[in-house]
């Protein structure tokens, strides 16, 4: 059976902290393949900042052309809105029923974890990989590590936020070296984020 990890977020856009952590994990564990699953919008997220997503979905393709075990999917774009993890991972186990499917999250999500639809289904019945993550707000010792289907994985921590990203370019200063190459190409010369 194929291992597929499944990164959620809104790659807006995505940076290399996103690939440093998925090569990562893709190294670390016994994932097969790692899809960034581009999420048209996150309940707990304000849409206004957001691309539109295709633009998100062509950088996140362009990041990893060089990766082949990396994917980007649109899965959520076709799926009711807002997106919710627990209906998503319904739709892929029901598309592809010969894959098993482990959700990809940083540590700071812990905090929230009991808010989201259908949390306790969600652990039960899904593998989560955990990432560190430097966060402001209290850390703790959270009983979701104890969980058997919960381990934490010592990835380096990335201390890059895409919002930090747009804030720079809105103030026209260089991104470069936080952006994949290509990424930086895409964006350079656009109107995005400005």
């Amino acid at each position: 059976m194929k291992k597929i990890g499944l990164f959620f977020g809104s790659f807006n856009p995505i940076h290399i902290g996103h690939l440093i952590l998925a090569n990562y994990i893709l190294e670390n564990s016994d994932m097969d393949e790692l899809w960034f699953v581009v999420s048209p919008q996150n309940p707990f997220k304000d849409k206004k900042s957001l691309l539109k997503d295709h633009n998100r979905l062509d950088m996140v393709q362009l990041a990893i052309k060089n990766y082949p075990n990396m994917r980007a999917s649109s899965v959520e774009f076709s799926l009711p809105k807002p997106s919710y993890t627990i209906d998503t991972l319904t739709y892929l186990h029901e598309k592809y029923p010969d894959y098993s499917f482990a959700l990809i999250m940083g540590e700071d999500n812990l905090n929230g974890l009991a808010k989201w639809k259908n949390s306790e289904n969600l652990i039960a019945n899904h593998q989560i990989i955990v990432y560190p993550r430097a966060f402001e707000g209290e850390k703790k010792d959270h009983e979701y590590l104890q969980h058997e289907n919960i381990s934490l994985i010592q990835a380096p921590v990335i201390e890059i936020s895409a919002t930090e990203i747009r804030n720079m370019i809105k103030a026209g200063k260089n991104v470069r070296p936080m952006l994949p190459a290509e990424v930086f190409e895409y964006l350079d010369g656009s109107a995005f984020y400005k």
